[in-house]
């Protein structure tokens, strides 16, 4: 995935956030809950939950909306962090493969609403591992190339923290890392004064698929469906979607 995908997304995902606002605090705050649940409501011990609030964070979630999840998780409140994991493999229109992160307290509703909006647009799921394959799982720090910010530096900083590679254009710095590096990296560049755009695990596809604006039209309408479920946290596709700014 080439830095102007990753930013793409991003500035996408920004452009539409203040309608979608109280959809996305309360994903966030699912991850929040689930990382209570695992690792104890002390961030600077449970590095999980610092990273999914550096996550709220980044997407302008107020404070008080990130210690009320928290306390909410820890004081074990009815529904706090009850939620499974599943990962949804498949194929939508132009051969593009999907993979689709969940947390979920109702497996079944989550499989059928899935399953229901990969028919409708054309698509089809696929069994466990069916396309996981085609993809990389790498910790993704973005930090926005805004003149101010020098190329030397951030890559001293990065390699000197374990990082893996640094991609850079005209818009952003996009380090990637072994996912357990992320943390620690991430935690290192906000040391030195860097401000991150976003900092996240995600699946990077190995190869992407060139869509023409009609294709990349079809696919999207796929991926904003899936977003727009309560149930799902993060959709991860093999389509260059580039076309939709022409």
């Amino acid at each position: 995935m080439s830095g102007h995908s990753k930013w793409h997304n991003i500035q996408a995902t920004k452009g539409k956030a203040d309608a979608a606002r109280g959809k996305i605090f309360t994903k966030i705050g699912r991850e929040i809950a689930v990382a209570v649940k695992l690792g104890g409501p002390d961030p600077n011990i449970n590095s999980k939950l610092y990273d999914v609030i550096q996550k709220a964070k980044q997407n302008n979630m107020p404070n008080d909306n990130i210690q009320r999840s928290i306390k909410k998780a820890a004081g074990g409140e009815d529904g706090a962090g009850n939620y499974d994991a599943i990962t949804y493999e498949g194929y939508g229109s132009h051969g593009v493969a999907f993979i689709v992160n969940c947390l979920t307290d109702n497996r079944n509703r989550t499989a059928a609403d899935v399953r229901h909006l990969f028919d409708k647009y054309n698509g089809s799921l696929g069994t466990s591992g069916s396309v996981t394959y085609m993809f990389d799982y790498k910790g993704i720090i973005i930090i926005a190339n805004d003149g101010t910010v020098g190329e030397d530096e951030v890559m001293m900083v990065a390699l000197d923290n374990g990082a893996d590679d640094v991609l850079v254009d005209s818009e952003c710095f996009e380090i990637l890392t072994a996912p357990d590096k992320l943390h620690a990296c991430a935690k290192a560049f906000e040391a030195s004064g860097y401000t991150l755009v976003s900092s996240e695990v995600e699946y990077i596809p190995q190869n992407e698929i060139k869509l023409d604006k009609e294709s990349a039209i079809s696919v999207n309408k796929l991926i904003l469906a899936l977003e727009d479920l309560d149930d799902v946290q993060n959709v991860y596709t093999s389509a260059d979607l580039s076309a939709l700014d022409e």
